[in-house]
C-alpha cells in the first residue's frame, strides 16, 4: 500500500492518529462480537421470562415486552452495522461534537415537555417513540471528553507550572461534565447524575488528569448528589428506606426492595427453573426493568447469575483489551469510556437490587426493558467493534 500523501499525514498526526494504522482495516474483534451476541440472546430470553406475567396482566399479551426487545434489538443492530463496517476512527471525532450538542438539546427539551416517571422528569415522548435523553448524553459525554483529552494530551499531562494541566485537564472537561450534570440534576434524575459524574471522572483519569484534581471533581459530584437528595422528598424516602429497611413499612416504600431480596434468596444454587419464578407474579413490580436481575437469580440460581455476571466481566475486559490496542489515543479513550460505562451500570444495578445502595432506578445493560437504553447499548458496542477493526492486536 502506498504511503499517505503529506497533507494526510499532517491531518491525522495533528489529531493524534497514525495515518498508516487508520488505513489498515481488519475484521471486527471476534471475541467481543460473540460476547455481545450472547448477551443479546440471554437478554431476550430473560426479557420474555421476566415480563410474561406483567405483559399478560397489563397488555393482554405475554410476549409484549419480548417483541419490543427483539424489534428494538434488530432495528438497532441494522442501524449500527454500517458504522461497524465503514466508519473510521476519524469519523467518531466529528460525531462526538454532533452527539454531545444533540444530547444537550434533548436534555433541555425534556425539561420543557418531558414526562415524569420514577420521581424524575426524564422521558421525551415523540409520537410513537420514547427517548431518555440522559442515555444519549452518557455516550455523547464519553466521546467529547475523549476528543478534548486526546487533542490536548500534552497540556493535560504537563508537569510545568503553567503547562495548561488545570485549564485543559480540569476546567475544560469539568465544564463539559458539569453542563450535562446540571441538566440531568434539573430532571431530578439521581441515578443518571451519579453515573454521568462517575463516568466523567473516570474518563478524565484515563485521559491523564492528575489525581489531586480528580479528588476535587469526585467531591463535587458527591456534593451535587447529596444536594439533590436534600431537595427531593422522593429521593429522601429512597435513602431512608435503604438505611432503615428493617423498620420501614414492608407493604410501602420497602416493598420492591424486599420482594427483590426474597427472589434472590429463593433461587438457591440452581434456581427454580427458567420461567418458574414466583416473585414476578405481582410481587416485584415491573420485573422486566431495573429489577430483572432478581428474576435471573430466582430462576437461574447462584450459578446462573454468576454466569451472567461473568459474561459482563469478560465483555468489559475484552473492551479494555481493544482499547489498549486502539490505533490512536482518542479511540482508546472512547473504548475505555464505553467499557467503563458498561461496568458502572452493571455494578450499580446489582448494588441496588441487593440493597447495597438506595433504589435509584439503574438499568441492567442488555437485560432491562427500554428502547433507548437497548439501542444506545447496541450502538456503543458497535463503536467498539468499529474501532477494533483498526486495532494493533494480532487477530
Amino acid at each position: 500500500m502506498e504511503k499517505s500523501p503529506a497533507w494526510r499525514v499532517v491531518f491525522f498526526v495533528t489529531r493524534g492518529e497514525d495515518p498508516e494504522l487508520c488505513e489498515k482495516r481488519g475484521s471486527p474483534d471476534t471475541v467481543f462480537l460473540v460476547l455481545v451476541l450472547l448477551m443479546l440472546v440471554c437478554g431476550a430470553v430473560m426479557s420474555f421470562s421476566a415480563s410474561s406475567v406483567y405483559g399478560q396482566q397489563f397488555y393482554g399479551d405475554s410476549t409484549y415486552f419480548f417483541k419490543r426487545y427483539v424489534i428494538f434489538a434488530v432495528l438497532s443492530v441494522a442501524l449500527t452495522v454500517p458504522f461497524v463496517l465503514f466508519a473510521k476512527p476519524a469519523f467518531f471525532r466529528a460525531f462526538a461534537v454532533f452527539l454531545y450538542v444533540a444530547s444537550l438539546f434533548l436534555l433541555i427539551l425534556v425539561l420543557l415537555i418531558g414526562t415524569v416517571g420514577g420521581g424524575a422528569q426524564r422521558w421525551l415522548v415523540l409520537g410513537p417513540i420514547t427517548i431518555q435523553p440522559s442515555e444519549v448524553a452518557k455516550l455523547g459525554l464519553v466521546l467529547m471528553l475523549a476528543l478534548v483529552l486526546s487533542k490536548y494530551e500534552d497540556k493535560v499531562t504537563s508537569v510545568k507550572k503553567h503547562g495548561g494541566s488545570i485549564r485543559y485537564g480540569v476546567l475544560l472537561p469539568g465544564a463539559l461534565i458539569g453542563t450535562v450534570c446540571l441538566l440531568v440534576a434539573a430532571e431530578k434524575h439521581i441515578s443518571g447524575l451519579l453515573i454521568i459524574g462517575m463516568l466523567g471522572v473516570g474518563v478524565m483519569f484515563l485521559g491523564g488528569t492528575r489525581l489531586r484534581y480528580l479528588a476535587f471533581m469526585a467531591v463535587a459530584v458527591a456534593a451535587a448528589g447529596c444536594l439533590l437528595v436534600l431537595v427531593s422528598s422522593y429521593a429522601q424516602v429512597r435513602v431512608d428506606t435503604w438505611l432503615h429497611i428493617e423498620e420501614v413499612d414492608p407493604l410501602g416504600s420497602a416493598w420492591q426492595t424486599l420482594q427483590g431480596l426474597y427472589a434472590i434468596g429463593s433461587g438457591g444454587l440452581f434456581g427454580l427453573g427458567l420461567g418458574e419464578g414466583r416473585q414476578k407474579h405481582g410481587y416485584v413490580s415491573q420485573p422486566q426493568n431495573d429489577f430483572i436481575f432478581t428474576v435471573i437469580c430466582e430462576e437461574l440460581g447462584f450459578f446462573g447469575a454468576l454466569f451472567i455476571l461473568t459474561l459482563f466481566v469478560l465483555l468489559v475486559l475484552r473492551g479494555f483489551r481493544i482499547a489498549a490496542h486502539a490505533p490512536d489515543r482518542f479511540s482508546s479513550l472512547v473504548v475505555y469510556g464505553i467499557s467503563l460505562k458498561l461496568a458502572l451500570q452493571t455494578i450499580l444495578n446489582v448494588a441496588v437490587v441487593t440493597n447495597s445502595m438506595p433504589n435509584t432506578g439503574v438499568s441492567l445493560p442488555f437485560f432491562s426493558s427500554g428502547g433507548t437504553f437497548l439501542a444506545m447499548q447496541i450502538f456503543e458496542m458497535g463503536i467498539v467493534l468499529a474501532i477494533s477493526r483498526y486495532g494493533t492486536q494480532k487477530r
